[in-house]
């Protein structure tokens, strides 16, 4: 029996994307996918937004090295690049990939578990990493400024433990937000060419695939580093996310597009009629899903300043309202909320309360400031810091606020028929006859049937699960 793997995921959805996308090479090299205490190989995939995320990632490779001492664990990802010394200090730790040399995670991986690729090794450990440093000794570290091999490309995606995948095109951030350490840990905006997305699609839909999600670092921006490449006599539009979504409209037969996480000023005119055009059961089909996550951050107009964000309050307001009348009302719109931002009043902070009062919000994300070095937060944490209880009880009133919002968006479709795609239904589930499921427009939903994983249907929502999930039965066509 060949040796094992385990994906350690942390943070957002396109970092998930890039464990995927190592889990796919090493699976193609013949690797066997285990749970973490009896692998032979650990991937840990690391993020590095919070404190806590840091904290948790050192946690788990503790635990893990604890309960197998012999497993040999990569770590990977944002932690790993802003501070990849920490991880290597760590005891069971054979190497640290920052998100500078991710490309080569999978091949670093393999040395570590196969005999075969310790004994030919490729161009790139032959030229800049001794085979044996792989094998003994400190762990291996390769992180820099330059993020060079930073682009880590998928093995195709297909509808596997995942049935809605999640295909990373486009890396890296611009924006200078001044609690944010994502310019340092994943370097300036760099996109997946179109003819490799549309490979990735057209090669999903022929295995089956039904849901693919787009996802970005800071995803709106996808293309404009493509711009510049282009030959000025030539007529083809400029790359842009909009363009690239009605491209893979037209050269595909992907059922449901998703979008993931765009920030409030790149929801352009060219965005918004995406939903009029692809998202509006007026104008069917419906292949792109109606949903949409727009990062708030703060409802406060100065709060907003201090954090270098590139909208106000007013401005994301309209484009809640713009998504609104395209997609119309069943339009599920998510956002991130911080706390506690250095500063932050009483008045600043009810002004975001009321902000999201507002708003229909279908969820939200909830996060204390977590102050990160290197970012201009984190000096004005030490002149300007909340304090903690406080921020806690913020974050109490922002759950309390949240809870309210997604009970009411939920509610509003009781006794309606949505679209739906099958998820991997757990255990727990299974056993009282249900189906874990996802609506189009991003509702969670068991279905009162046994079904398999990856299939399109309509559902009628029944009601409430105990936990605030949707029931719902097969609807007739």
């Amino acid at each position: 029996m060949g040796p094992s793997f385990h994906i350690e995921h942390f943070g957002c959805r396109a970092a998930r994307a890039d464990g995927e996308a190592i889990a796919g090479h090493l699976r193609a090299a013949g690797l066997s996918e285990r749970q973490s205490p009896s692998a032979d190989l650990i991937v840990v995939n690391t993020c590095s937004v919070t404190a806590e995320a840091d904290r948790a990632a050192r946690a788990f490779i503790r635990r893990a090295h604890r309960l197998n001492p012999q497993v040999r664990i990569v770590a990977t990802g944002c932690y790993a690049q802003r501070a990849p010394g920490e991880l290597a200090a760590l005891s069971g730790v054979a190497a640290v990939v920052g998100n500078s040399h991710k490309a080569f995670a999978p091949e670093i991986a393999l040395h570590l578990v196969l005999p075969e690729a310790r004994s030919s090794p490729s161009a790139f450990t032959a030229s800049m990493v001794s085979v044996a440093s792989l094998l003994a000794g400190p762990a291996l570290v390769l992180a820099d400024d330059r993020f060079a091999h930073s682009f880590l490309e998928e093995a195709q995606l297909i509808p596997g433990e995942q049935t809605r995948p999640n295909l990373k095109i486009q890396e890296g951030c611009g924006n200078r937000c001044s609690f944010c350490v994502i310019p340092q840990t994943r370097g300036s905006s760099r996109s997946l060419p179109p003819e490799a997305i549309l490979r990735q699609v057209q090669g999903f839909v022929a295995a089956g695939g039904n849901e693919l999600v787009l996802s970005g670092i800071n995803l709106g921006r996808w293309g404009r580093d493509l711009h510049r490449d282009l030959d000025p006599v030539r007529s083809a539009p400029r790359p842009t996310l909009a363009v690239l979504v009605r491209q893979i409209f037209e050269q595909t037969a992907l059922p449901r597009l998703r979008i993931s996480s765009i920030e409030p000023m790149d929801w352009d005119a060219d965005m918004i009629a995406l939903l009029s055009d692809f998202a509006n059961p007026h104008t069917a089909p419906m292949r792109l899903a109606r949903h949409a996550h727009l990062p708030l951050q703060s409802g406060s107009d100065t709060v907003l300043r201090r954090m270098h964000r590139r909208y106000r309050p007013g401005h994301y307001v309209e484009k809640v309202a713009a998504l609104v009348r395209a997609a119309g009302p069943a339009l599920t719109v998510g956002a991130d909320v911080m706390a506690g931002f250095p500063g932050e009043t009483d008045h600043e902070f009810e002004q975001t309360m009321e902000l999201i009062r507002s708003l229909p919000f279908g969820y939200l994300h909830l996060f204390p400031f977590s102050p990160r070095p290197g970012t201009q937060a984190w000096a004005l944490h030490r002149e300007q810091r909340v304090p903690p209880a406080v921020v806690e009880e913020r974050m109490a009133a922002l759950r309390s606020l949240a809870a309210l919002k997604t009970h009411t968006h939920r509610a509003q479709f009781v006794g309606c028929d949505l679209d739906a795609i099958t998820l991997r239904t757990p255990a727990a589930l299974a056993v009282f006859s249900r189906t874990a499921a996802l609506t189009e427009n991003f509702l969670p939903v068991e279905i009162d049937a046994q079904l398999p994983a990856n299939r399109l249907l309509r559902v009628r929502v029944t009601g409430f699960t105990a936990d605030g999930a949707l029931q719902a039965i097969e609807a007739a066509l």
